[in-house]
Formats: structure tokens, C-alpha cells, sequence
């Protein structure tokens, strides 16, 4: 898909977002139109009960006018009476017909119209007293179909709300459903959504890591939406910067190392012939002159060396092999390399620590152990001591490098990293060094994903004291 085509994370969440505000709206209308259908249901259902118990209670109200006017009539032969029952019995039976018209007991009615044919035709004969009592057991068995009728409308009244109840947990079930398929189609949206978003920023992540990793030859391409591929190309753009600036930087100290080299090299041959005398005999202030040309030519020979180097070890550090490495053969192999050093001083070495073999770079890191030990003997008065101890805290490795002689000032020691940064405080009858080395040491123990630090000034125990850290050093 070409990249102006492509959706920005922006209009990603944007379209997530209307997404499930929609999802949760449908199921939200969806729930409310069953709670609405329902609710009419049962105002339809209890509008149906009240319906039929009062024409049951008109039944029973109607059947007691009709009987108590019949037997009236039985008696009196009062045609007001007979009408009353009928007009009573009329009533009556348009109740009995609205049941049956409801759905409520078809047999009953039939019953119920020939009791009533048979009660009329006792009253149609002449009045007479003796008939009482039949006209009071037609009646009864006519409460009896009535009371039969209320019976059968109870039931439809609780078989109505049974089939009510059965529908509203139909409806429940199929909204709790409905509810779950939201929730599960939400939470794949937000997966969805989350692994889109992680994707592209675990390629970045990579690609700063790789670009901190001075692997500047790996091309950077994120996929994804279009600001991801945006950034993609940015950090694309800046690793190739960043391979510019190196390159003109290591041409530069190529060009500054055969520039001045050269030069300084012929300085230093002829200040060397000048001083035997090749040219012809110098006068005593004519060989101060060519003594002092004669040092800072060598001082400007060993800065310029002590450049390259730190270039060197800075590029060397991007590109660790590490491997297991016994800390004790390394530091011992250190301490006498430099043997000829700390004896001429009088130093005494002490290295003390368990058996430890951390993954690390063993020519890099002897690289840094060797400058601090140099500082060491360097900075050490006659006949003191120079300590060097290394232990282990959980998966980290450390290592110190104490000294005993006159410590860094307090004013510098947030400076003591830095290249040719030289501290106030230096040792009496040596040459003044470039402040290069610690520079070194820091730039390998950041290289293993660790530091070195100055620790505190102890007043119990005087001198420098640089403590390497290396997380991780040890593999699971």
C-alpha cells in the first residue's frame, strides 16, 4: 500500500474509538428496544388480567341480580322482576361471551347458556313458590360454571405470566450474549489495536538500539501505519548522518595523523641534531632552547597519539566479543605488565577476589583495568600501595582500583571523565598526563552496559579509588 494511502495511528484510535462507541451503542438500542418490548407486554398482559377478573366479578355480581330477582318473580309474579333478571341475564351472558371470545373455557359457556335456558324456562310458567327450590340449585350449579370461569382465568392469567417471564429470559439470555459477542469483538479490537501500535515501536526501539550499537550499516524501514513509517525514514536518515560523521571523523584523524605526523617528525630530527651538535657547538642557553623544542615536540607527539588512541578505543568498544574471562588471570597478567613500573616506585600490588569469569570483552577490558592501573602506580607515593579487588552482587560484576596518594579535588571530580581533562591535583616529578585514559574506561564499561565511577573520599583511607560496574555479566 503506498505510504500516503496508509492510515496514521491518529486515524487508527480514531477509527477504533468510533468503532467501539458504535458496537456498544448497537448492543446499548438493541437492549433497550427488548426492555421497551417487554415492558408493553407486560402492561398488555396486566391490562388483559384486570380485563378478565372483572368480567368475572361482573359474572358473579350479575349472576346474584339474576337469581335474587328470579326468585322474587317465583313469588310475586312481578313482571318489573322478570325484567330485571333479564336485562341481568343479558349482561351476564355478554360476559360469558367476552370470555369466550378471550380464549377462556369454550365448553363453559355452552353449560353455562343451557343452565340459563333452563332457569328462564322454569320462570316462564306460572308463578309458583314450590319451584324455589329447583331455581336455587340451578343457580348454584350456575355459580359453579362462574366459579369454573374464574378458575380458568386465573390459570390463562398465570400461564400468560409464565410465557412473559419465559420471554424476558429469552431476551436476557440473548442480550447477555449479545453483551459477551461486544465484549469479545472489543477486546480483539483492543488487541488489535495494541499489537499495531507495539509492532512499529519494537522496530524502532530496535532500530535506536542498533543505532547506540554504532550498527550503522543496517538499512531502517518500519512497516506500519504512516507517521511509523515516517519515523522509519527519519532514523533512516540519521543513521546515515551518523555514518557521514563518522567516516569525516575517522578521515579527519587519518588526515591529522599524516599531516602532523610527518612534520613533526622532521622537527624532531633536527631539534635531535641541533642538540648533538651537528650544526656546530651551542652555547648553554642555546641547548635550554633546544631542550624545551626538544619536550614539547614529545609532548605534542604524545597528544596526538593519545587521540588516536582514544578513536581507536572508542571504535574498539562499539564492537565487544565477549566471552568468559577469569578476573583473576587478567588482573595478574595486568600487574606484570606493568612490573617494571610499580617496582621502580616501591609499590606494593595487592589483588584480592574470588574465582569470577564474567562475559566480557578480555582485550577491551584490560584495556581499562591497564589505564587505571597506570593512574594507580602513577598517582602512588614511593613505597605505597596500590590495591585492586573485584567481587560479584547478584548477576553484576565489579571491579576497584584504590590508590593512595593524594585523591582527586573536590572541584574535579565531575570533570574526571572527560577527554583531556587533567585534575589539579598531580603527582611531584612526573610529566602531566594527556587525560586521556579514564576517558578510555569510561567509554569500555559503558560499552558492556555499565559505568565507572569515583567513589567518595574516604578520610580513613586515603587516595582515588575507581570502581567498575557491569550489570549482567554473568549469564543466566
Amino acid at each position: 500500500m503506498p505510504a500516503l494511502t496508509r492510515p496514521s495511528f491518529r486515524q487508527l484510535l480514531v477509527a477504533a474509538f468510533m468503532a467501539l462507541a458504535l458496537l456498544l451503542a448497537a448492543v446499548s438500542l438493541r437492549g433497550l428496544s427488548a426492555l421497551e418490548d417487554l415492558l408493553d407486554e407486560s402492561r398488555q398482559g396486566a391490562a388483559r388480567q384486570l380485563e378478565l377478573a372483572g368480567l368475572v366479578d361482573r359474572l358473579s355480581e350479575q349472576q346474584q341480580t339474576m337469581e335474587r330477582a328470579a326468585r322474587q318473580y317465583l313469588v310475586l309474579g312481578d313482571e318489573p322482576l322478570r325484567q330485571t333478571f333479564e336485562a341481568a341475564a343479558d349482561e351476564a351472558a355478554g360476559v360469558v361471551r367476552a370470555l369466550h371470545d378471550a380464549g377462556i373455557d369454550a365448553d363453559g359457556r355452552a353449560a353455562w347458556t343451557q343452565r340459563l335456558d333452563t332457569i328462564r324456562g322454569r320462570l316462564d310458567g306460572a308463578p309458583e313458590p314450590a319451584r324455589d327450590a329447583e331455581l336455587v340449585a340451578d343457580f348454584r350449579d350456575l355459580d359453579r360454571l362462574a366459579l369454573r370461569l374464574g378458575e380458568r382465568v386465573r390459570v390463562a392469567s398465570e400461564a400468560g405470566a409464565a410465557a412473559l417471564q419465559q420471554r424476558m429470559e429469552e431476551r436476557r439470555t440473548a442480550l447477555a450474549q449479545q453483551i459477551g459477542a461486544s465484549i469479545a469483538v472489543a477486546v480483539a479490537l483492543a488487541l488489535a489495536l495494541a499489537w499495531a501500535l507495539a509492532r512499529p515501536l519494537q522496530r524502532v526501539e530496535r532500530a535506536i538500539v542498533a543505532l547506540g550499537a554504532n550498527r550503522l550499516d543496517e538499512r531502517i524501514e518500519i512497516p506500519g501505519p504512516a507517521d511509523a513509517r515516517q519515523i522509519g525514514r527519519r532514523l533512516d536518515w540519521l543513521r546515515q548522518r551518523l555514518a557521514e560523521l563518522e567516516a569525516d571523523q575517522s578521515r579527519f584523524l587519518r588526515h591529522v595523523s599524516h599531516e602532523l605526523k610527518t612534520p613533526l617528525a622532521a622537527l624532531r630530527e633536527g631539534v635531535a641534531l641541533l642538540g648533538d651538535g651537528v650544526a656546530g657547538p651551542l652555547t648553554e642557553p642555546q641547548r635550554e632552547v633546544t631542550r624545551i623544542l626538544r619536550d614539547n615536540v614529545g609532548t605534542l607527539q604524545r597528544h596526538i597519539e593519545d587521540l588516536l588512541r582514544f578513536n581507536a578505543a572508542a571504535f574498539a568498544a562499539r564492537n565487544l566479543v565477549r566471552r568468559p574471562v577469569d578476573l583473576a588471570s587478567l588482573v595478574g597478567r595486568l600487574v606484570d605488565e606493568q612490573r617494571l613500573q610499580w617496582q621502580a616506585r616501591g609499590l606494593r600490588i595487592a589483588a584480592q577476589g574470588p574465582a569470577l569469569a564474567p562475559e566480557i570483552d578480555a582485550t577491551q577490558m584490560a584495556s581499562a583495568l591497564g589505564n587505571l592501573l597506570a593512574n594507580a602506580v602513577r598517582f602512588s607515593p614511593p613505597g605505597g600501595a596500590v590495591e585492586i579487588s573485584w567481587g560479584r552482587d547478584g548477576d553484576d560484576a565489579w571491579i576497584v582500583v584504590r590508590d593512595h596518594g593524594p585523591g582527586v579535588d573536590d572541584d574535579d571530580r565531575g570533570r574526571i571523565f572527560e577527554p583531556f581533562f587533567r585534575g589539579r591535583r598531580q603527582p611531584e616529578g612526573t610529566l602531566p598526563g594527556t587525560g586521556i585514559g579514564l576517558s578510555i574506561v569510561a567509554e569500555i564499561a559503558g560499552a558492556h552496559g555499565g559505568r565507572v565511577t569515583l567513589l567518595p573520599n574516604d578520610a580513613a583511607r586515603p587516595g582515588a579509588a575507581f570502581r567498575i560496574e557491569l550489570p549482567h555479566a554473568f549469564a543466566p
